[in-house]
């Protein structure tokens, strides 16, 4: 019996709720929402297809239903806009997160907390800063996202399926992330090295301006993005609530891993049984370490300018 509980009944958050409902992940889920007519009607439409799906009990609520959660995911905020950064979100949000801090963790203290709003480095940050939770209990969606967007490109150009594409996007979710191109392996072979057929060489910096952007000419294109991150997201629920440790690229806090202390980032993450497991401190290279410090730096300078 799973209990989840998301914040925010906008596209994603709505979206995540029914794929979770679909997926048959939770057993029980309540959408809560200050538009509480909104959290209404969107429980409603999911709950009226449920009888083809696995048992599940989803509603709209208040922070008291959320009382013994084992996931709380939050994805209240404002959504970002066409050709806005994340991180010109941030001090709103942040006011938003720290609205919602006392309120739900008086209920679910011991649930694990999941943050998807943008600029969600700096959103898990304030939290883990304001709420008085363990660290472990804290994460955020991180680049799980632009990884996810990495892998299906790199699939599409090699023409192979997406789970022999082992590679990764560390560091923000945003404008200075990056591919460590070191780890990034074809079933262990090397991307650059991978010639079963001929390709043209392999255009790295190619490769991380479509990953970067993705986000924002889906935004441009239709309004907003919400179906690849609630994907990503109910895979991570997935893996929490598995009892088997998953290795994933979520934002949590850094205490000196790469250098880097004191600012939340995505590297790859063991999480797992409801919490953080810890980091696994993958070898990089001189020049991805600096660019992780770079990506840390970039967080910081928007950090030191709001009030948390």
């Amino acid at each position: 019996m799973n209990k989840i509980t998301i914040i925010g009944t906008g596209s994603v958050g709505s979206t995540i709720a029914y794929t979770l409902a679909v997926q048959g992940t939770a057993s029980e889920i309540v959408m809560i929402d200050i538009n509480e007519t909104k959290a209404s009607g969107e429980a409603l439409d999911i709950r009226q297809g449920t009888p083809f799906c696995s048992s599940v009990n989803i509603y709209a609520g208040s922070y008291s239903d959320a009382k013994d959660s084992d996931i709380v995911i939050i994805t209240s905020g404002i959504p970002r806009k066409a050709g806005q950064s994340r991180l010109e979100l941030a001090q709103v949000n942040v006011n938003v997160t720290k609205q919602i801090a006392p309120e739900i963790t008086r209920y679910c203290p011991n649930a694990t907390y999941i943050f998807v709003s943008n600029p969600v480095d700096i959103l898990t940050y304030t939290f883990a800063k304001v709420s008085g939770l363990p660290e472990n209990q804290i994460v955020g969606s991180g680049t799980i996202l632009d990884t996810a967007r990495l892998r299906s490109r790199l699939a599409e150009y090699y023409s192979i399926s997406q789970q022999n594409v082992h590679a990764y996007v560390f560091g923000e979710h945003g404008d200075s992330s990056f591919v460590p191109w070191s780890l990034a392996n074809i079933s262990n072979i090397p991307v650059d090295d991978y010639q079963v057929n001929v390709y043209p060489a392999l255009n790295h910096e190619e490769i991380e301006d479509y990953v970067r952007k993705s986000g924002g000419r889906v935004i441009a294109s239709k309004g907003a993005t919400f179906y690849a991150v609630s994907i990503s997201v109910c895979h991570l629920v997935k893996c929490l609530l598995s009892g088997a440790d998953t290795t994933l690229t979520v934002s949590t806090m850094m205490h000196g891993e790469y250098g880097i202390d004191d600012v939340c980032l995505s590297t790859l993450t063991v999480v797992g049984a409801n919490k953080v497991k810890g980091k696994l401190l993958t070898p990089l290279t001189d020049v991805e370490v600096e660019l992780l410090k770079k990506s840390a730096n970039s967080l910081k300078e928007v950090i030191n300018g709001l009030e948390i």
